[in-house]
């Protein structure tokens, strides 16, 4: 048995870039990091996450090649999808440099131009 003065809470795990203030993105960041664990580089880096953001009811927004704006990655794609505290929320899927591995991250303040870019793309896309 621990003694109480000793216990310490151990925080819960999240992904790259979570907002803590948000409890629901990181399971749902997981979802569609889940739902992408299958990709091996074979198939098509978009059309996966594409198929990933439709199954979680969010949507593909763009994708962009990573130079310099993230290390060790190839690609990024950005999508949006339903958050608790937000109608949906932009999230980033991130293509390894060997392009094999997917990984799943919010906006980090090095990527927040992105997300803010994503915002204006979607403004223009909800006027026509």
């Amino acid at each position: 048995m621990i003694a109480s003065e000793l216990a310490v809470e151990s925080p819960m795990p999240t992904l790259a870039g979570a907002d803590a203030s948000d409890p629901l993105l990181p399971m749902e960041l997981l979802e569609l990091e889940l739902s992408l664990e299958s990709f091996d580089g074979d198939s098509d880096f978009c059309d996966a996450v594409r198929t990933a953001a439709g199954k979680s009811g969010g949507e593909f927004l763009f994708d962009l090649p990573a130079e310099g704006l993230i290390d060790d990655c190839k690609r990024i794609a950005v999508l949006r999808i339903p958050s608790a505290s937000t109608d949906m929320r932009i999230v980033l899927a991130v293509l390894d440099q060997n392009g094999t591995d997917i990984r799943m991250e919010s906006p980090a303040p090095e990527t927040a131009h992105i997300a803010q870019f994503a915002d204006a793309f979607i403004e223009v896309l909800e006027r026509f």
